[in-house]
């Protein structure tokens, strides 16, 4: 067996003294594991990071093999974060929450586009958050459990709206809310892409850490979402406060 596709380096771990098995998420083959013979050395250890775009050749005797990757560096995204710990931090939870919750060989064209799209940012600070939070959203969408923000679930009205339903996702206007605004989720601001400070972005990322927790969890049969995901959050509240 042997294909050749491109992709997205989501994480590595030490195989023997000298080589690496790596994770990856590709356009026509999905999420896929494989052997890098000599992925320590000096040679190909510095284009085995995290966020790396890859050209890569796998390889085995049967599809259900573990498999050998031979790589090749497209591009390296090491630069765009290594001097900003919150697009680090970022980039490793989008990473992670990929490696963690896409099945092995599943194919996701559009988002994996998107998710390339989102890892090529990385060189744009001032913009890269609200895409972020927007990837998330469509990570949820993926999975099969969107949110549905365009307009009130109770009149259809695409006015005022101010809140979101925890049980449906859906978006609920003002009027409509009445004296169940209480027991309702507050519409972010950021899912319309109006984003006046990083408090904008948090109020967002919280609401979709609340749908990740109650649906994605759940569905999983785990309890926490991944610690990258947690120091992401953690290191905006720290920017914030700074």
């Amino acid at each position: 067996m042997e294909w050749r596709d491109k992709g997205i380096l989501l994480a590595t771990k030490q195989f023997g003294e000298t080589s690496l098995i790596i994770d990856v998420f590709t356009p026509d083959h999905g999420k896929a594991s494989g052997v890098v013979r000599g992925g320590q050395s000096k040679k190909l250890k510095p284009i085995l990071q995290i966020g790396a775009q890859l050209d890569l050749t796998w390889k085995a005797r049967l599809q259900e093999h573990l498999g050998s990757f031979q790589v090749d560096l497209i591009r390296s995204r090491t630069a765009n974060v290594m001097n900003d710990r919150l697009l680090l931090a970022g980039m490793l939870s989008s990473a992670t929450l990929i490696n963690r919750f896409f099945p092995a060989g599943q194919v996701y064209k559009n988002f994996y586009k998107s998710s390339e799209n989102l890892f090529d940012l990385l060189q744009f600070p001032d913009i890269w958050l609200l895409a972020y939070f927007k990837w998330e959203l469509e990570f949820l969408e993926t999975l099969g459990f969107g949110l549905d923000l365009k307009t009130c679930a109770v009149t259809g009205s695409t006015e005022d709206l101010m809140f979101i339903s925890p049980k449906t996702g859906r978006a609920v206007s003002q009027a409509a809310a009445g004296e169940w605004s209480s027991r309702l989720l507050p519409f972010p601001v950021a899912a319309n892409g109006d984003v006046n400070s990083l408090e904008d972005i948090l109020e967002g990322l919280r609401i979709s850490q609340f749908f990740l927790e109650k649906k994605v969890l759940a569905t999983f049969g785990m309890e926490h979402l991944p610690t990258a995901r947690a120091r992401f959050i953690s290191s905006l509240e720290r920017k914030i406060k700074n």
